[in-house]
């Protein structure tokens, strides 16, 4: 029965559209005592969420099997100044529910050995602004003078087996071979087709999907009987190209996961608080197709064709915990990350707004009396814009003129069963 539910909810979550964008396009945290905590989870081991974290924490994890969904909620808003009628405005983005499932499963093959998978997805450069609101000299049109709406759609999947072993009695190593899908589509940017080395693949083409490939390790030890340290690095999951969009993101398509790690600390400050902090850098600029700045003076699609901009990013999680009593554990948690985007890509970006930086957390578990879990919680991310000279004449031969304004807030709560075994 247990393995049933696992290979259902893989199938529900295959299903389901990513829809994170909370510390660039990763989620602030994975397995919900970690987004109760911030995020923080590289040194803590109560929870199957380790091929996302660090895959090191299985080895302590026990039996047990996570299954979990969040209620994303992001609100987005661009608009512009500047250039007169029919390209000033404002317009906001809806599809604003998101369902994001996830599970983690893991078992004990002997007190040193642990076999497990977590299933988890990335996202958030989803965007649905409705067109006809802006006149570009041609009649109706949406805001970067496209026919009809305008925005796009990414989903990424990640299926993340799990093996990890204690090479001592108070530290573990593990590995987590990442399998990924991603698909993605983007809709009204009929205007850049002029400036692309395959003006038929900018658009409009429906989705299209790529399978991609890529590695975590890490290491957990528990250095004092109070006191746990761990580190995860994450390589670059290499994908295919997506042939439909060849014209629109740089390398003829391409769009990958980019290289990551992860430090952190735990401690258990008394038998009922537990502090936990971890640093996570993710390096966009490996990604040509998401960090190349959009004022690059080459055709979309092109090795060095325009991107999004995003730069390499510092996040920084705080977590407590506080066991209220044996069935009772509450939690809170800050997240601070660096902002990836920068005004000069402001135009490019409505599309891909991820500018959120600060986010508050709370969360809590009530242990049933079967031994099993309840886990909720629940995110807020604070508003934040970012503005800068609209680009969107350069792609006419002009120069950059009026001001453009993205930004962002964001809510979510979620759910979380777990059975131990």
């Amino acid at each position: 029965m247990k393995f049933t539910r696992v290979f259902a909810f893989m199938a529900l979550a295959g299903l389901a559209t990513s829809a994170f964008a909370t510390n660039g396009y990763f989620s602030h945290g994975y397995g919900m005592k970690a987004r109760g905590m911030g995020g923080a989870a590289t040194a803590t081991h109560d929870d199957a969420f380790f091929g996302a974290n660090n895959p090191a924490a299985a080895a302590f994890a026990g039996n047990r099997l996570d299954l979990g969904v969040d209620l994303f909620s992001p609100r987005r808003e661009a608009s512009r100044t500047g250039l007169g009628p029919g390209l000033d405005g404002s317009v906001d983005s809806d599809s604003n529910y998101f369902l994001i499932p996830e599970f983690g499963y893991n078992h004990m093959l002997n007190n040193n050995l642990a076999l497990g998978v977590t299933v988890y997805g990335n996202g958030g450069m989803n965007t649905d602004y409705a067109g006809g609101q802006f006149n570009c000299g041609g009649g109706p049109a949406n805001m970067l003078c496209g026919q009809g709406s305008l925005g796009v759609d990414l989903m990424q999947l990640i299926f993340a087996p799990t093996a990890a072993y204690k090479i001592a009695p108070n530290h573990s190593i593990g590995i987590s071979p990442l399998l990924g899908y991603q698909r993605f589509k983007a809709e009204g940017l009929h205007a850049f087709t002029g400036v692309s080395s395959s003006p038929a693949n900018v658009t409009n083409q429906g989705y299209d999907d790529s399978f991609g490939y890529g590695v975590r390790i890490g290491y957990m030890g528990k250095v004092s009987p109070t006191v746990t340290i761990g580190a995860a690095y994450a390589s670059k999951m290499n994908f295919e190209e997506f042939d439909k969009y060849k014209g629109l993101f740089a390398e003829q398509g391409d769009f990958d996961i980019p290289e990551n790690y992860n430090i952190g600390v735990s401690w258990q400050a008394t038998p009922a608080i537990k502090l936990a902090l971890d640093y996570q850098r993710i390096n966009y600029t490996g990604v040509a197709s998401v960090s190349n700045p959009s004022t690059n003076m080459a055709t979309l699609g092109a090795d060095n064709g325009p991107g999004f901009g995003w730069q390499d990013i510092d996040v920084w999680k705080l977590g407590v915990e506080y066991k209220h009593s044996k069935a009772l554990t509450l939690r809170a948690g800050y997240n601070h990350g660096d902002n990836p985007i920068l005004a000069r890509d402001v135009t490019f970006n409505i599309i891909a707004p991820g500018v959120v930086k600060d986010h508050a957390t709370l969360g809590f578990t009530y242990t049933l009396a079967s031994g099993n879990e309840l886990t909720m919680s629940y995110m807020h991310a604070f508003k934040n814009d970012v503005s800068g000279a609209s680009i969107l004449q350069v792609f006419s031969g002009g120069s950059p003129a009026g001001n453009e304004k993205i930004e962002m807030y964001q809510n979510a709560i979620g759910i979380q069963y777990s059975w131990k075994m």
